[in-house]
């Protein structure tokens, strides 16, 4: 299976991404980890895919953020110790090897061009809107303690740290509120600001592209066992599917 692939019909203005859903890993990097595959599925976001798939156009990579974490900078893709990433012990030999790193680095390169490619037609028609769909933990103290405090962990974190607000405060609105009326606890900035497909997006189309950084609390599935509740997730891409049509309408024209 490739990388990354772009998939539905990119002809309007809306799009929806999910980075961090891949699973699969390189040859190469598969052979030098002994990160318990269970471990690593916990850190990575399961089934965003399937909530970015309401989008009429969508990015899904396939590819593990253990092989390349496209949502940081380039220097920082690949997780070379414990300490860039959450204190796990991922490599066989401590750390890779450059070459290894330089290749998944590569792919990290091919990545961007290729979606730069392909924004920079969508931007060429006006200003578009970039749903960025991750999911976060918050049950890290194990699968019987009690989960992280709700006033710290809402269920679905808004990242617009890097927002263009006066061009784009109306579409943050507009999602916002979509939310909010179908009964989900939804704050700005509390957990996650948005981070490097948010800073690449802002930075090339400044004016032009916004990127809403979703984070959903795994609270659609047992980030333990991996068991998925099939009617959140489908109220989960009901809601996101709902808003749609007020952000376009909210859009600079």
């Amino acid at each position: 299976m490739d990388a990354y692939e772009f998939r539905g019909d990119w002809s309007g203005q809306l799009i929806a991404s999910a980075i961090h859903a891949g699973h699969d890993l390189r040859p190469e990097v598969a052979d030098l980890m002994i990160l318990d595959e269970a471990d690593r599925l916990r850190e990575e976001d399961p089934h965003t895919d399937r909530i970015a798939a309401r989008a009429p156009a969508q990015i899904v990579v396939h590819r593990s953020r253990f092989e390349m974490d496209l949502n940081r900078v380039r220097e920082k893709t690949v997780y070379r110790s414990p300490a860039d990433c959450w204190d796990l012990d991922v490599w066989s030999s401590g750390s890779l090897p450059d070459d290894v790193v330089e290749r998944s680095m590569e792919e990290y390169d091919s990545f961007f061009a290729a979606l730069a490619e392909r924004l920079d037609e969508v931007a060429a028609r006006g200003p578009f809107v970039l749903y960025d769909i991750h999911s976060y933990n918050h049950r890290r103290d194990g699968a019987d303690a009690e989960p992280a405090p709700a006033e710290e962990n809402p269920e679905v974190n808004l990242g617009t740290g890097s927002v263009d607000h006066v061009t784009f405060g109306a579409v943050v609105g507009a999602f916002r509120q979509t939310m909010l009326d179908e009964g989900f606890d939804v704050r700005d900035n509390v957990k996650f600001l948005g981070q490097n497909l948010a800073w690449f997006v802002h930075g090339r189309y400044p004016g032009v592209g916004c990127v809403l950084a979703i984070e959903f609390k795994k609270t659609f599935m047992d980030e333990w066992t991996g068991e998925v509740d099939e009617d959140h997730l489908t109220r989960l891409g009901d809601a996101i599917e709902k808003s749609f049509g007020p952000v376009l309408e909210a859009m600079p024209r």
